[in-house]
């Protein structure tokens, strides 16, 4: 199998909720389709485009938003910049004159009922999140694409030998902890700074540290809107947000008026478990009902799974000191090598592997994240991630109605919290006398994701999504 060369801005992308493999996935293959439209037969005389969803993204892409992503992406929106406050207004433009403006620029008529098709009893071999575009002209030439939503908003078109794209040659080209490993004991150098030479080779260092300061950005910001945000989450299963009536609380009348003094007023009232326990939590809930409200989000490496790595770099700056630039630069740096193993030696999709493989690998990433930012040595970081994952092993993906509501949102708090469990394990233990390697979980993750019931990967065919009625679930 060829070596996929992973960057941080692959494992970490800004983008639009609820979902990466629903929803960014699907945006952006729309957008690829519209490139090969004009690249090979261009857009003037095209009158009809139809989509089909098959699988997954057919039995949870209403409540995924699938539709909505596949629109816009056809339109030329892009998932990185588009304000999420006007996708309603976009979408009802669309529904009512049943027109689509292609790439903004070639009116074509376009039904949304009727030219977005969820085939529920149909699913293709190569993977469960699968879509076929297909485009005709006036002149009779046609175009079909089947595309993959493969997890963590990567996206493959049939034939395509990566979902990366073209491999570059790496100074240290990993694709097993083993390799990690390798690397580190040869030079010496941390995870993150491993990271740091390999994706010199993309960029210069100053425009990857400003990329992944932009994430961190976009994080920070999807935190605090969150924390301050009421109301119901749509969708129709009526789950109120927490997250801001929690933050009321625990700040307990301290004045703030932006994030940094907010973050003063949170180091304010101490350091206590249950206090920092429930800013965890509080920080994990913000981030997942703004995902659940089509908000701006980081895939980390997922959606459904975006509020555990911001969680836990929330808990570094809040509470451990970690409130530099360098120092999250590094976190995320080393989180998302964590994140390309995992994708590489199993999978960020949980249409392929349930909830393990987004909840896992995200608690997975934070832990050892936080332990190298705390001071841990690599071994003891790779030891965090595979305790984080080991206790993941198994979680079946089951969402209510197909939304990334109800269990996903509190799942999230619970990935956070089991990773700075974690990271404290590891860092008070001898990677030496370990039983279990990170590279060892990897395989048992994807064994049991082969083995693993279709209906418990993101389906809504199986676990709470039959027991609980919608509209009647309590959270």
């Amino acid at each position: 199998m060829p070596h996929e060369s992973i960057s941080v801005f692959d494992m970490f992308k800004i983008g639009v909720g609820p979902s990466s493999s629903h929803t960014l996935g699907p945006w952006r293959a729309a957008q690829r389709f519209t490139d090969s439209l004009v690249a090979r037969h261009g857009l003037e005389g095209l009158r009809q485009v139809t989509v089909m969803l098959y699988g997954s993204l057919a039995k949870t892409g209403k409540g995924h938003g699938t539709d909505i992503a596949i629109q816009l992406g056809l339109a030329g929106e892009d998932p990185v910049t588009f304000d999420p406050a006007n996708i309603d207004t976009a979408i009802e433009a669309i529904r009512t004159k049943k027109e689509l403006n292609i790439r903004g620029t070639h009116r074509i008529e376009f039904d949304p009922a009727v030219n977005v098709v969820f085939l529920y009893a149909e699913s293709l071999p190569y993977h469960p999140n699968a879509m076929t575009f297909t485009a005709e002209w006036k002149d009779g030439y046609q175009l079909a694409e089947t595309w993959y939503s493969i997890g963590g908003g990567f996206v493959k078109k049939e034939g395509e030998e990566t979902a990366a794209g073209a491999s570059v040659q790496l100074p240290f080209p990993i694709d097993t902890n083993n390799d990690l490993l390798h690397w580190c004991r040869m030079t010496g150098l941390s995870i993150s700074e491993v990271v740091m030479e390999n994706e010199a080779t993309w960029r210069p260092e100053a425009e990857t540290r400003a990329g992944v300061l932009r994430i961190w950005t976009v994080m920070h910001q999807c935190v605090y809107r969150g924390c301050h945000a009421e109301g119901m989450l749509p969708g129709g299963l009526h789950v109120q947000r927490r997250a801001a009536a929690l933050n009321r609380r625990l700040i307990d009348g301290q004045p703030y008026e932006n994030f940094e003094s907010w973050i003063r007023a949170i180091r304010a009232g101490g350091n206590g478990f249950k206090y920092t326990l429930d800013w965890v939590s509080c920080f994990a809930l913000a981030v997942n009902e703004e995902n659940a409200s089509f908000g701006r989000v980081v895939t980390a490496p997922t959606n459904g799974a975006a509020g555990v790595i911001p969680a836990v770099l929330m808990y570094f700056v809040a509470f451990c000191d970690g409130f530099s630039d360098e120092k999250i630069y590094r976190f995320i740096l080393t989180a998302s090598e964590i994140g390309s193993i995992f994708k590489k030696g199993a999978t960020i999709s949980a249409a392929m592997g349930g909830c393990q493989a987004e909840i896992g690998v995200s608690s997975a990433m934070a832990a050892a994240a936080l332990t190298e930012a705390v001071g841990g040595n690599q071994r003891q970081a790779m030891m965090a991630a595979e305790i984080a994952m080991e206790h993941h092993l198994g979680l079946t993906c089951d969402p209510i109605g197909g939304l990334v509501q109800v269990p996903c949102i509190e799942r999230n708090t619970m990935g956070a919290i089991k990773a700075i469990t974690a990271s404290q394990l590891a860092l008070q233990s001898t990677p030496d006398f370990a039983k279990v390697s990170l590279d060892a979980v990897i395989r048992t993750m994807w064994n049991t994701a082969q083995d693993m019931n279709s209906k418990y990967k993101e389906t809504s065919d199986g676990g709470l999504a039959v027991q609980i009625p919608l509209g009647l679930s309590e959270c």
